[in-house]
């Protein structure tokens, strides 16, 4: 074997990882995202299925980016990750309305910062903190959220 044959079919077998880690960081992102957005769509929430989902991906894209793009060019992989929370808290300040007698949507807002956090989680490779913290948020939804309607 040649060894520009060698190293095309190293850099293949090294673009094949990167590009199958990546891809499987950015569906599970998506997958979480969509399973925390399905709750709050049943549920006929403002932030539902669409948006929970892209919250989710848009954080793990970040995430991932900012951990490739230092890598490749040198630099601060956090710089990027870190403006995802702002970013994320903007979009949550414009889900929370305000009423003369009420406030309403902290929870939504609430869980598209959380959902964020899974993103970023499963963007980082951290495939069980990320699955481990989308049930515990379903599970605050769902028993909490029914533990409210019958104590009031």
């Amino acid at each position: 074997m040649n060894p520009i044959h060698q190293v095309f079919e190293l850099l293949r077998n090294e673009l094949g990882v990167v590009l199958s880690s990546t891809l499987a960081r950015l569906v599970l992102a998506a997958i979480l995202g969509g399973i925390i957005g399905l709750e709050r769509q049943l549920r006929h929430k403002p932030a539902g299925l669409r948006t929970n989902m892209f919250i989710c991906f848009g954080s793990a894209m970040f995430t991932v980016l900012s951990s490739q793009l230092a890598g490749s060019l040198g630099g601060d992989h956090t710089r990027i990750a870190a403006q995802i929370i702002p970013g994320i808290g903007f979009i949550g300040a414009g889900s929370i309305l305000h009423a003369r007698a009420s406030v309403t949507g902290l929870t939504t807002a609430a869980t598209l910062f959380v959902v964020a956090s899974v993103g970023m989680a499963a963007g980082g490779g951290l495939y069980l903190t990320a699955i481990f913290a989308t049930g515990l948020i379903l599970i605050a939804l769902v028993l909490l959220g029914r533990m409210e309607h019958t104590s009031c």
